[in-house]
């Protein structure tokens, strides 16, 4: 079983120069690094799978919110996870890391907002951002019914909240910029991060890499359990990184999988000329059926796994690790 702390290895690498690894698929661990992590295991928390659980709980009981991105309650769900992030900010990440902590609001004309934790790096000399993101609506295939989306993608949603949650408890501060991000409107046509992909790019900003995490929580019955990797409209090089990743850090392989079409946030970065990556909970004709409907719940089966979603969390540190790099500038 590989250890989830290992990551702190990563916390050996130079703080005055930004890491360039994906293009070349390499990883930056060496033996050097990883006798220096082990002063550091004690004091790193880990990612929580009771974090996880009770978030996903709370985040499902705002379904009803999430019927619509256009309605009001739309905005008040929204609302509950901005407020959240900033709990989990004030609680967590020691004072010194709030100083370089920015939590924003990225406004949409349908009124639930998209959703920005931003952690400042320590580079003078490059601006380029490492984005790990999710979405934060559901939907339901049938107008006006309820739409849990405990799977899609409040599995999502909470798994980059816990890579967040536990890059800040450690004092991360990366090299890169490193952003979380929480989208609007990704069922009704990912119009939220296109919006925020477009505003990226009319800005000229330098986007280093985007990872998306959709639907992580579900094991089908009698399949193995994995990690899908997309490999239709996202990027080569960065997609052959992250199956190293799963293979460095994660206790579960990974598979190839596609869905055919451009079928999460990950694609509106691709198509605004960024590299982008997409990770799932399973192959793509293994994923949770129940999905738009009012069955998309935490409750419905034992194939829902919260320690499924753990895993992804893993991910998410590991992403932002060898991708922000770990400064050691104080």
């Amino acid at each position: 079983m590989k250890s989830f702390a290992s990551l702190l290895a990563l916390a050996s690498l130079a703080a005055s120069t930004p890491l360039s690894f994906y293009e070349n698929n390499q990883l930056p661990l060496g033996g050097s690094q990883q006798v220096e992590a082990e002063g550091l295991l004690s004091s790193y928390p880990g990612v929580s799978l009771d974090l996880n659980e009770r978030r996903l709980v709370q985040l499902e009981g705002q379904a009803p919110a999430w019927v619509s991105e256009l309605e009001k309650t739309g905005r008040e769900s929204q609302l509950w996870l901005l407020s959240k992030i900033s709990e989990i900010t004030k609680d967590y990440a020691p004072k010194s890391l709030q100083d370089v902590i920015s939590i924003s609001e990225f406004k949409h004309s349908w009124g639930q907002n998209s959703i920005i934790a931003r952690i400042n790096g320590t580079s003078t000399t490059d601006d380029s951002v490492v984005i790990l993101s999710a979405h934060q609506d559901s939907t339901n295939m049938w107008p006006f019914l309820p739409a849990p989306g405990a799977d899609d993608d409040g599995s999502g949603s909470v798994t980059i909240l816990e890579s967040y949650r536990a890059l800040i408890a450690s004092n991360f501060r990366p090299v890169r910029p490193v952003e979380f991000h929480w989208y609007s409107a990704e069922e009704g046509g990912l119009l939220g991060s296109q919006a925020v992909a477009a505003a990226y790019a009319d800005r000229s900003a330098n986007v280093y890499a985007m990872s998306q995490f959709d639907m992580t929580a579900w094991v089908k019955a009698g399949t193995r359990e994995e990690v899908g990797i997309i490999t239709d409209y996202t990027d080569n090089s960065l997609t052959e990184f992250n199956k190293k990743l799963v293979d460095l850090y994660l206790d579960i392989p990974y598979v190839e999988t596609k869905c055919g079409y451009a079928c999460s946030d990950h694609a509106s970065w691709g198509k605004a000329g960024y590299p982008s990556t997409f990770t799932i909970e399973s192959s793509f004709e293994n994923s949770n059926k129940h999905i738009h409907s009012t069955q998309d719940r935490i409750d419905i089966s034992e194939e829902f796994s919260f320690d499924h979603m753990l895993e992804f969390s893993k991910l998410g540190v590991a992403f932002a690790i060898e991708l922000g790099g770990w400064s050691k500038k104080d």
